[in-house]
């Protein structure tokens, strides 16, 4: 692993959360310099086995576990509770997502961690939260999704509810943790005092999706499927071009909406009186969709792309990872890495997801295998080695 540079170059993690908001913030920590101890089960963190794998080594391991120091360690023992409590001694952040309750059963509670070291920012991320009703269920991105409203307006008119194939609301709880941490150390600085984060997932996608709550409160209208389509714009779609590719308009701003239907050849709707507004518009979606979706059927992708580009409107190919990652734009920013990895040789992933100026983030290592820092990092806080045959023996490491 490469030394730690970068903006939070310093700053000590220890990461004992599991799938996935949590353990992706500490990924985003990591990238921008902060050393991101990884404190595993024995058994292993259960994104090992999650997903793809190739030779027997899982891939999501390899993205999320990146820059992080890999160490195992029981929290559930006592032995593991007493070598735990020293680490948080010149810890800055721990990240945890046990059910509300766990840790204090262990006596790691932040009354007892913050006795040890006052300045420590405890991050709790959870389905629901720390306090209310639900406080204990199991929670997953998936709830979120569900429960946040991302679901019921995700999906064709006549479809049912649509929930993503991916972790959307864990990838947004991952951003807001994140975002939390480095707030709470920012109030540090001022106070000198740690703090607990309480991160329900259900809250992060409830805020990104938009205006629904406020709308509801004083209008007492619920936003409904429409597919690809919106209620705010249109022409809004995806959009199959001749030679079987799909791309993808938006015409949010009133300029863009009068350029596409000039290049369609179509500008007779510019002079209707609805067009002139976004939602009017969009109520006339069946006609405008028919006049751009016509006009693109006629053409291969690249060429639909050079007309949308020359009229400058705005357009966008529906792409897959393969596209991603042979697009000229994303070679330009970078956001592929290509990094060494010592079971899988040579590896792409994505990249660091901003630059800095000054003090750019970085992917020092690929995830690491099982324990590969255990005895490297333990032995700092005083675990001989002895002690490490004692505990491997009674499954406290592996």
């Amino acid at each position: 692993m490469r030394p730690m540079t970068g903006a939070l170059s310093g700053l000590r993690v220890l990461d004992t959360a599991t799938l996935f908001a949590g353990p992706l913030a500490a990924t985003m920590l990591a990238d921008f310099g902060a050393e991101v101890i990884k404190i595993e089960h024995p058994k292993g963190d259960p994104v090992r086995s999650h997903g793809a794998h190739r030779d027997g080594v899982g891939l999501w391991w390899k993205m999320i576990g990146r820059g992080k120091k890999a160490v195992t360690l029981y929290l559930g023992a006592p032995e593991g509770q007493e070598i735990f409590k020293r680490m948080v001694a010149d810890a800055d952040v721990v990240i945890e997502n046990f059910r509300p309750g766990t840790l204090e059963r262990w006596g790691l509670g932040y009354d007892e961690l913050s006795k040890i070291n006052p300045g420590l920012v405890l991050a709790r991320v959870t389905g629901f939260g720390q306090i209310g009703p639900y406080a204990k269920r199991p929670g997953f991105g998936t709830l979120a999704e569900a429960m946040s409203g991302f679901a019921a307006i995700t999906g064709e008119p006549d479809g049912p509810p649509t929930l993503p194939p991916f972790g959307l609301a864990d990838g947004i709880a991952a951003l807001a943790t994140s975002f939390a941490v480095m707030t709470a150390l920012r109030a540090r600085e001022r106070t000198g005092r740690g703090q607990v984060v309480d991160l329900a997932i259900i809250e992060p996608i409830l805020t990104v999706l938009g205006p629904q709550i406020i709308t509801y409160d004083q209008l007492g209208t619920l936003q409904e499927r429409t597919g690809n389509r919106s209620h705010n714009n249109a022409p809004r779609n995806t959009y199959r071009t001749r030679d079987g590719s799909w791309v993808a308009i938006s015409t949010s701003a009133q300029s863009i909406a009068e350029r596409v239907m000039r290049l369609v050849g179509r500008p007779e709707f510019i002079d209707e009186p609805w067009f002139s507004s976004g939602a009017e518009r969009a109520k006339h979606a069946d006609e405008l969709d028919e006049a751009v979706g016509s006009w693109i059927a006629q053409r291969d992708r690249d060429e639909v792309i050079k007309a949308f580009e020359e009229a400058q409107a705005a357009v966008a190919p529906i792409y897959t990872a393969a596209d991603v990652m042979a697009d000229p734009q994303f070679r330009a920013l970078g956001s592929i890495a290509s990094l060494p990895d010592e079971e899988l040789g040579r590896v792409r992933m994505q990249n660091v997801i901003f630059r800095l100026s000054e003090t750019p983030g970085e992917i020092r290592s690929t995830g690491a295998p099982l324990g590969a820092h255990t005895e490297e990092v333990l032995s700092r806080y005083g675990v001989t080695e002895d002690e490490f045959a004692q505990l491997r023996q009674k499954g406290v490491i592996r």
